[in-house]
């Protein structure tokens, strides 16, 4: 068996705790498991226990065999000198300290379900381990859990916005363009989109931000879609601002290898997005600032239905025409944008500002936009789960790929269920 099976039962103390002895015949009490040790070290740190008369502070060890105390070789490691309790399976040896000390011992019992349902969580093929037992689960016991995950999540994403703050003197609007920009790639060119945002600084947008023509060349001259031989002549005109403002700022372009093509659908051109983004930045000075003055979905749906300029009605792409057509942003890429960048920025700020009101204003946000299309979503509706907002699928997401499919059913509140009934 696996010792972090031992180390589960140990801390959501799931032993049977009446009638305990050491190995020695002395009774035990368990007052305190302690606090699990993700470090180097004894495995449960600060535990209180009372073995016989003697109410002892200290470390507890757990290990599947007594034996594997040597095979690690913590008689001769002080670090362990500290451990008042050896939680085995077995007691197939007696341990000591490194002064030769003996250590109480403790095989623990413990009900056998536990374990053979951990064993088949563990093993199991299906999509989710225990896809089978999510109908015998509460419907409000998950809805807690979604919560808790969801927080989980936003908090992963903060500290990506974190990071940004710390390398600029905590400037929100010039982090907040950065990840936007990010955004746009949808996936395929995002890595793309964020060099792009920071080799072109948000104060040189800003200086032109009243000329949509200058914004477009700024942006597709540092993307390098203006080494194209293929440029007409309105890329061209663009490419002749650019390489004013390209000396005017000292700016170098990234290489335009960085962005794809590949299996994308027109719509999703990296062109059409940087088109969008440049009508984003034409349209609204100080971006962040008006979204955290008014952090409501039909202000912010508002605020990304941006129209590209007109050349982008019939082109994807420079040079090549093609049929009239509108290039705004769709309702499934707005979305997209709220859940993975809005309020994740407006959660960080909230957070750091301690402001409770926007927080949750934030995560009310969530609960207004429709659940996201995806494989994972589809998989839980599958099996029985509602989805209805995106407050659900983000926390879905995190539960998929967080602890599903990292096997992690030992830190899943759904998981400790599963074992325990």
């Amino acid at each position: 068996m696996k010792e972090s099976i031992l180390h589960y039962i140990w801390q959501q103390k799931l032993f049977t705790a009446h009638s305990l002895h050491t190995t020695e015949d002395e009774a035990v009490e368990v007052i305190d498991v302690g606090k699990l040790n993700t470090d180097a070290g004894p495995d449960f740190f600060n535990a209180k226990v009372r073995i016989g008369n003697t109410l002892w502070a200290g470390n507890v060890e757990i290990h599947t065999r007594a034996s594997e105390w040597y095979k690690h070789n913590h008689q001769h490691d002080k670090a362990y000198d500290s451990v008042i309790l050896h939680v085995v399976k077995y007691a197939d040896a007696s341990v000591s300290r490194s002064d030769g000390e003996k250590i109480p011992q403790l095989e623990l019992v413990y009900p056998v379900r536990i374990e053979e349902n951990y064993e088949k969580l563990i093993s199991g093929q299906k999509w989710i381990s225990c896809s089978d037992k999510i109908a015998d689960i509460p419907a409000i016991f998950i809805q807690s859990w979604e919560t808790a995950l969801l927080t989980e999540r936003l908090e992963q994403k903060m500290n990506a916005i974190q990071q940004l703050l710390n390398g600029n003197n905590q400037h929100w609007e010039e982090a907040f363009y950065i990840i936007l920009a990010r955004s746009f790639g949808f996936g395929a060119n995002s890595q793309a989109f964020e060099m792009l945002a920071k080799s072109l600084p948000l104060t040189a947008l800003a200086k032109h931000k009243n000329h949509l023509f200058q914004i477009e060349a700024l942006l597709f001259g540092q993307a390098g879609f203006l080494d194209d031989e293929l440029l007409d002549e309105y890329g061209l005109q663009l490419k002749k601002e650019y390489d004013f403002l390209k000396i005017k700022f000292s700016l170098r372009p990234i290489n335009v290898e960085q962005w794809r093509l590949l299996r994308l659908r027109p719509d999703n051109f990296p062109q059409i997005r940087i088109a969008q983004f440049a009508a984003l930045i034409h349209g609204s000075t100080k971006l962040f600032s008006r979204i955290l003055e008014r952090p409501e979905l039909e202000y912010l749906n508002g605020i990304l239905k941006t129209e590209p300029s007109d050349y982008w009605k019939t082109h994807y792409l420079f040079g090549h025409e093609s049929p009239q057509k509108s290039k705004k942003l769709g309702k499934d890429s707005i979305n997209s944008i709220l859940i993975n960048t809005i309020v994740p920025f407006l959660f960080c700020y909230a957070t750091q500002k301690g402001n409770q009101d926007l927080k949750d204003k934030s995560i009310q946000l969530l609960e207004q936009i429709p659940a996201e299309k995806n494989t994972i979503v589809i998989g839980w509706q599958n099996i029985g789960l509602k989805v209805e907002n995106a407050f659900e699928s983000q926390a879905l997401l995190q539960l998929k790929k967080r602890y599903c499919d990292e096997k992690k059913c030992l830190r899943c509140r759904i998981g400790h269920k599963v074992l325990t009934i």
